[in-house]
């Protein structure tokens, strides 16, 4: 008797054991639902946090930025509108980003620069089937390559302007890949845009008040890229198009018109000298354009040209504009090329302790047509880069402004003088300064980037 005993609590005590060590598994959330579990690995790689299951299936990792700007500017006439020089938290980004299997793909975005909230990325990507990508949120649309790249990878503190007027951004919608080796093409459709609380009230209030459709867009690219497999050396050709109607997210007394403008240089300068306003009663227009990049062991160029026809109730009007760009890794770093995306991505440093880049850009936008006075400009820049390892890097700007009389920021900032020698922000009253000449000035610029 006493060993039936004995041999039952031993069975007993086993099958505890048992339990504990199946209920040390057994995982539920926060809803009571059982979840998977796997363990991770913690690595930073290159300064950014990333845990990866043992099996390489899955994958989580923080990627953010903080960029701190300052400009000076010096050099406009002193009867014009003055140019205050100041400094900004230009950047402030918290992302965190996942590939949940080898198939699909998350990613949250957001932006606080300067204590404001702003919505950048919301993707969901799915790779499951050979060659091909798919993406739906809010992303930005494949339309121009420095458009797309990323901040933390542009050659001069700032876009140029022809991509800032004229090139789309994000947009919420949905979008298709296809890559091979040497070509990648992308087409998607896109919705109104997702990004602070101005632009959701826009939306909101035009449908409440009005019941309007929120618009929409086509954009496609092709890229065709040879010599992939040599990291050394390369060159670049792409072509891209989309066809556009009025979006929600302008304000309701807006709605039906488009607007093209930019800054000549920083965010610090908030003056919007070229500007064509709201242009009334759009039926839709399209953008287009071509790019081109090429490289050579620490040397790259870049190029783009953007145009856009609109077609309204009152006429049509095209615009457009172009940029060309060089770089040069003074220490011999080399040029690294993104194949996946078609843009550059971050240069290999020369020497162990970093590696400077020297950059050139000149840039030009016209948004004068058809009685359309939104004004023209150029912009000649030069830019050195300190890359003082993967995580830390200095950028310092100098960049020549040089306006037209048309780019008064619609009929609001001077742009010359008058017959009787009075500053005015009229076209047509200026006498001098003669021809193109309108606002022109010199900016010198910095920027300190951290990423982790």
């Amino acid at each position: 008797m006493k060993k039936k005993l004995l041999l039952l609590l031993c069975v007993m005590q086993l099958g505890a054991v048992a339990m504990a060590q199946e209920n040390d598994e057994v995982r539920y959330n926060q809803y009571g639902v059982q979840v998977d579990r796997k363990e991770l690995k913690t690595e930073a790689r290159n300064n950014i946090l990333v845990f990866e299951s043992k099996k390489q299936d899955y994958k989580v990792w923080f990627d953010n930025r903080v960029q701190v700007d300052g400009a000076t500017f010096w050099g406009k006439n002193p009867d014009y509108n003055p140019i205050g020089n100041g400094v900004s938290l230009r950047r402030v980004r918290f992302a965190m980003k996942a590939q949940l299997t080898k198939d699909w793909y998350g990613e949250v975005d957001m932006d606080m620069a300067d204590g404001t909230f702003e919505l950048k990325d919301a993707i969901i990507e799915y790779d499951g089937l050979k060659n091909w990508e798919f993406k739906m949120g809010n992303f930005k649309e494949e339309f121009s390559m420095e458009r797309t790249s990323s901040s933390r990878y542009l050659s001069l503190i700032e876009r140029p302007m022809v991509t800032q007027a004229l090139a789309p951004s994000r947009h919420l919608g949905v979008q298709a890949a296809f890559l091979t080796e040497y070509f990648r093409w992308s087409g998607g459709m896109f919705f109104q845009e997702v990004a602070g609380s101005e632009e959701i009230t826009n939306v909101q209030d035009n449908n409440k008040d009005f019941g309007r459709s929120q618009g929409y867009s086509f954009t496609t690219k092709a890229g065709w890229m040879p010599h992939t497999k040599d990291r050394t050396k390369g060159f670049y050709l792409g072509a891209k198009a989309s066809y556009r109607t009025p979006k929600t997210t302008d304000a309701p007394g807006d709605f039906g018109g488009v607007r093209f403008s930019t800054r000549n240089s920083t965010s610090i300068n908030r003056k919007k000298y070229i500007d064509t306003d709201v242009i009334k009663d759009v039926n839709h227009f399209w953008l287009y354009g071509t790019e081109a990049a090429a490289y050579y062991k620490g040397f790259k160029f870049q190029s783009e040209w953007i145009g856009t026809h609109v077609t309204a109730k009152d006429g049509n009007y095209n615009f457009g504009g172009h940029y060309f760009t060089l770089g040069y890794m003074l220490l011999g770093g080399n040029q690294h090329f993104n194949v996946a995306e078609g843009e550059f991505t971050q240069p290999g440093r020369g020497k162990k302790w970093g590696d400077i880049e020297l950059c050139l850009r000149y840039d030009y936008l016209d948004l004068n047509d058809n009685g359309v006075w939104g004004g023209s400009g150029q912009n000649y820049t030069a830019g050195l880069n300190f890359y003082i390892n993967n995580f830390f890097k200095f950028a310092i700007n100098f960049q020549h402004s040089d306006n037209d009389r048309y780019a008064n920021g619609k009929g609001k900032l001077l742009i010359g003088h008058d017959a009787s020698g009075k500053p005015t922000a009229d076209y047509k009253q200026a006498v001098e300064p003669k021809g193109k000449g309108g606002v022109s000035y010199n900016m010198l610029a910095v920027r300190f980037e951290i990423d982790f």
